[in-house]
């Protein structure tokens, strides 16, 4: 795969291009061979012509749009779970599979979906994906019993996977000069950063004046819209081949490991962590995935190239991610929990008590994130965020069980979460540097897996903690409100010490990513051999 340039006006935007330097510092001259292209910059064959600055903007809309179509059906199922289970029937152990059968394929299938987009074409793999997921979107809109529900969501988790895979991929290989790839990267943050907390307003707006299914098949128009402008405004791209590649026995190896270990993660929370059932089928997971590792170091074409996983800045964000969407858990569900089931509110009053949060992190994640990624570099904005995000979570574990006020407990917490908004678009920078353009559908498939693993171990760890806390505060004869927020403090101070094992990770593994400036003033990005 190649990038696809704007029309470079000057010599001066040629050579960063090509070098890979941030604008906005002064540079020496490089002789960087960029890869995937020729010395001089030339795509190589096979590759789509170069697209003018406006025909980007517009695709990175398209991919925007179809991606927080994706993010916001991964949580405005939530807030509409009690009307679920009151008008199909759901029993309260059947109800979770209305989460984990789309979280299932969708964390497994992320992997493999974003390496069978650099083979068979990033542009087919979105196309694919989104029509996957509309479809099923309508099947689910129109459910009539959990079998039909259950199946529509795992097809829903399956299309995401295909679509989420490619999108940021697709982005770096448009936007391959520094500063508007930052611009296009807090674009494309923004669909992840406040997307989750969109949903839980759109979800409690659709269920309590409308009807749960609509929080479904809205999708339909929103995917036919993406189907459709897709279409001509995607770069063409043919892909490098499934000979270049297509591993099969690694495909299937990792599909089923990462399967089966998000499979015994969601349900820990009911077996039970050391349980022979959660132990046996970890055990199982942990050889799948181990023998994937072999078979990946001895394959002549592997499904995931040595190469890629030598980018410290790839490993260590990947890293980071997994903890702090781990500890964000908390705050996504958990707060909306404490306000319905300690607070009283409905489902429109619980959304409309996120909204700050949502506005706060997209305004600072459209409107600020570049610019201060490009004056300070990803890793001193992302450590910023997580500051700002330790003092969310810090301040929750306080959070009273009678008596709240929520301009002085909660509205504090939603305004401080625009340290998400600069976390996410730095993190995913730091993802995707030093990543060729071949590999920049694996990468943004694993960086998306680390995001939908990290969340299954937060899913099941904090809230297994939060209902072992709550259970031990009834038995001595606490008041529900009380057993309940005791939970939640427990989950929320957990939440804080994976945040701050956050800050360490950054600390120690991306000391010289992204934003290490070298001698001459310019960033030089870590190249993957």
């Amino acid at each position: 795969m190649t990038p696809h340039l704007g029309r470079a006006r000057t010599n001066s935007r040629t050579h960063h291009a090509r070098t890979g330097i941030r604008t906005g510092f002064r540079s020496r001259t490089h002789t960087t061979k960029t890869p995937g292209r020729g010395p001089t910059g030339t795509p190589p064959d096979g590759a789509s012509p170069e697209q003018p600055g406006r025909s980007r903007w517009a695709a990175l809309a398209v991919v925007a749009l179809g991606t927080l179509m994706l993010i916001l059906d991964g949580s405005i199922v939530t807030v509409a779970m009690p009307a679920l289970q009151s008008d199909l029937g759901f029993t309260p152990a059947g109800l979770s599979w209305v989460v984990n059968a789309y979280l299932i394929p969708f964390g497994a299938l992320l992997l493999l979906a974003g390496r069978l987009g650099d083979l068979i074409g990033r542009k087919t793999m979105f196309l694919a994906g989104t029509a996957v997921f509309t479809a099923a979107s309508v099947l689910a809109g129109v459910a009539a019993s959990p079998g039909v529900l259950i199946a529509a969501r795992f097809l829903q988790g399956v299309g995401s996977a295909m679509a989420s895979a490619v999108g940021l991929g697709i982005l770096v290989t448009l936007f391959p000069e520094p500063r508007e790839r930052a611009k296009a990267i807090a674009v494309f943050a923004f669909t992840g950063a406040a997307g989750a907390s969109l949903g839980q307003v759109l979800g409690g707006v659709l269920t309590d004046l409308l009807d749960w299914r609509w929080i479904f098949t809205i999708n339909l128009p929103i995917g036919l819209a993406v189907l459709a402008f897709a279409v001509p405004l995607l770069p063409r791209d043919r892909g490098l081949g499934l000979r270049a590649g297509a591993d099969i026995t690694g495909a299937a190896l990792v599909t089923l490991g990462l399967t089966l270990a998000i499979y015994t993660v969601v349900k820990a929370e009911h077996y039970g962590w050391t349980a022979a059932h959660t132990l046996a089928l970890g055990a199982v997971a942990l050889a799948l995935l181990a023998a994937f590792a072999v078979r990946q170091a001895r394959a002549a074409q592997p499904l995931i190239a040595p190469r890629i996983l030598r980018s410290r800045a790839l490993v260590g964000a990947n890293v980071v991610q997994m903890l702090m969407v781990a500890a964000l858990f908390s705050f996504q569900f958990l707060v909306a929990l404490y306000l319905q089931k300690v607070l009283g509110y409905g489902a429109l009053d619980t959304g409309l008590a996120m909204l700050p949060a949502a506005v706060v992190i997209g305004a600072t994640a459209l409107g600020l994130s570049a610019r201060l990624i490009g004056r300070f570099g990803e890793r001193a904005v992302l450590l910023t965020g997580l500051v700002l995000l330790v003092g969310v979570l810090g301040l929750l574990t306080r959070i009273p069980a009678q008596g709240a006020n929520y301009a002085v407990d909660l509205l504090p917490v939603m305004l401080l979460a625009a340290g998400f908004g600069l976390a996410l678009p730095a993190l995913t920078s730091l993802g995707m540097q030093g990543v060729s353009d071949e590999d920049a559908g694996l990468a943004s498939g694993l960086f998306n897996t680390t995001q939908q693993l990290g969340g299954a171990i937060g899913v099941a760890v904090l809230s297994t903690l939060a209902a072992s806390r709550t259970e031990t505060g009834l038995s001595r004869g606490d008041s529900p409100a009380q057993a309940l927020t005791s939970g939640y403090q427990l989950a929320f101070t957990v939440g804080t010490g994976l945040l701050l094992a956050a800050f360490a990770a950054t600390l120690l593994l991306l000391r010289g990513g992204g934003a290490g400036r070298n001698t001459s003033g310019g960033v030089r990005p870590p190249a993957v051999h």
